[in-house]
């Protein structure tokens, strides 16, 4: 079966949406894809709740309210890059508001969503400065990925996440509780 991917590339043997009975409703869902040179979705950063394997190509991994992960898609046609994706998600519960995004099952909360390779490139540097600093890219503050979408979107340099602005997420947190 061959269907078509809202990414640009096509697909053999892909179901357009996951199973109902093989996920566990309280999780985010995002469907996993791998086709050599056509196309690739994968998980940047993120805990995994739950996986499901559906074949070596496909598989579903799940994600629990409130969890932060980036997913990153790719596509490519016979002249090579068609598309270059990463959206920085934040899991919501069932009874949440939320924006849908392809492969993301029922949807999720958008903290950063880019288009292109230069901007998705510049959005992994971001990711990887947040690594360096000693601490998981799902720790960072929220804030701090919609303000690199914002910053990217608009033609401009984003500025690089630090301890001190860590620090004042982690204070902020622990008032809003």
């Amino acid at each position: 079966m061959t269907t078509s991917d809202p990414i640009g590339g096509r697909t053999e043997g892909v179901s357009p949406t996951p199973t109902a009975p093989l996920h566990k409703p309280q999780f985010t869902y995002v469907e996993l894809v791998h086709l050599p040179d056509q196309v690739e979705r994968w998980i940047r950063f993120g805990e995994v709740a739950d996986e499901r394997i559906v074949s070596r190509r496909v598989r579903f991994q799940g994600f629990a309210p409130g969890a932060i992960f980036a997913f990153v898609r790719w596509a490519a046609n016979d002249y090579g890059t068609a598309v270059s994706r990463i959206d920085i998600l934040h899991a919501v519960s069932r009874c949440q508001a939320c924006s849908t995004i392809p492969g993301v099952s029922p949807g999720a909360e958008i903290l950063l969503r880019l288009s292109g390779w230069p901007k998705v490139e510049q959005a992994l540097k971001a990711i990887d400065i947040v690594e360096a600093l000693g601490l998981k890219p799902t720790e960072a503050a929220p804030d701090h990925w919609r303000h690199v979408h914002h910053r990217l979107t608009a033609g401009q340099p984003a500025r690089p996440y630090t301890l001190e602005r860590h620090d004042a997420w982690l204070l902020r947190r622990e008032l809003e509780r």
